[in-house]
């Protein structure tokens, strides 16, 4: 059995974190699984930020300290800000928040345009601050595996690889009317290219840097959305190799799978059945290894903000930045501009 990279954030405990206030902005189903995972992590100074739209309703997380006003959430100079309202409104809460001298924590993606990204970073470099984006996966346990197999060489030169996330989008949240979440909505951020880019962040995690882009995008299904409800885009890495990924609210059941093919080999990794294999290129017998026990979907979350409290306090650096969300983000917006310009896009731009 090969052992896994350990869970970051492992130094951090309840009375670590005895000191330390948070904000969460935003009560949807990301805001409201942060605020669970940080009371389960012993954070007690907790405040919530909502507007009340949500569906939630005012009873979810009644002991909490409840704001509806940014501007005074922020006079109580939090030690940090979880971000998690929806994306069209993550840049100027993100503005605000590091103005007040509070560490961030983003859901990703960082925002759904270029509108005030330099702005930001300057900010959390000059005040000094911890900042990091939501991309779980990377905490998921065979990811990382995958991950230490490429650093170990397994696979020889990378040629290439694929990503596939589809999942169909009025199944996300049972109870509620997909029309209404920030998901389906263009103003709002929402469209698979922004909203599933985890394999924009994960495949930079594993490969490195990604030199150009080219994208389609369509609104071909029957969903009542306003965003594009598939896309695919193709990927130069610096190194050379070429990936793909492909992008839909429509496909169900769902599928999310990674394949990455070397000279030396071929990895697979199926996040639905949990399973990681490796094919050796000269014929040796194939490695098949399985999350460990007790791994669920929630384990990831967890790790994350565990990892994120560690960073503020000083004891580890963020596995996820600002500045990989700001790559992440770059791609998906090369993504779009590939489509409507039909043509491959650059990217790489100096942050």
């Amino acid at each position: 059995m090969v052992k896994n990279h350990a869970p970051a954030g492992t130094l951090v405990t309840p009375t670590a974190v005895a000191d330390l206030s948070v904000l969460v902005v935003g009560l949807g189903s990301a805001g409201y699984r942060h605020l669970k995972n940080l009371l389960g992590l012993g954070v007690k100074d907790l405040t919530l930020l909502r507007t009340g739209k949500g569906h939630r309703g005012p009873d979810a997380l009644s002991s909490l300290a409840l704001e509806s006003d940014l501007a005074t959430a922020l006079s109580g100079r939090p030690s940090a800000v979880v971000i998690a309202n929806p994306t069209a409104l993550h840049m100027e809460t993100a503005l605000a928040a590091v103005d007040a001298g509070c560490h961030l924590f983003v859901e990703k993606p960082v925002a759904h345009s270029w509108l005030g990204i330099p702005e930001l970073r300057k900010e959390v470099i000059d005040r000094g601050l911890v900042a990091a984006t939501g991309f779980q996966f990377r905490f998921h346990p065979l990811l990382r595996t995958a991950k230490r197999w490429l650093e170990e060489g397994r696979l020889g030169t990378i040629i290439s690889c694929r990503a596939r996330y589809g999942e169909y989008l009025p199944g996300w949240h049972p109870g509620e009317d997909y029309r209404n979440g920030y998901s389906a909505r263009v103003g709002l951020g929402g469209g698979p290219v922004l909203t599933l880019s985890h394999p924009f962040d994960y495949l930079r995690w594993l490969l490195g840097n990604v030199r150009s882009v080219g994208g389609a995008t369509a609104k071909l299904s029957l969903l009542e959305i306003d965003t594009e409800d598939t896309a695919q885009a193709v990927l130069r890495f610096g190194s050379g190799a070429i990936g793909t990924v492909e992008l839909d609210y429509v496909q169900h059941p769902r599928e999310h799978s990674l394949q990455i093919v070397g000279e030396a080999g071929i990895l697979r990794l199926d996040f639905d059945e949990e399973a990681l294999d490796f094919v050796p290129a000269d014929g040796e017998e194939s490695l098949r290894i399985s999350a460990p026990s007790g791994f669920e979907r929630n384990t990831m979350f967890v790790d994350e903000m565990r990892n994120f409290l560690a960073a503020v306090l000083g004891l580890e650096a963020p596995v996820c930045t600002l500045d990989d969300g700001i790559r992440a983000l770059e791609i998906s917006l090369a993504v779009h501009r590939s489509s409507a310009e039909r043509r491959e896009v650059d990217v790489g731009i100096p942050i």
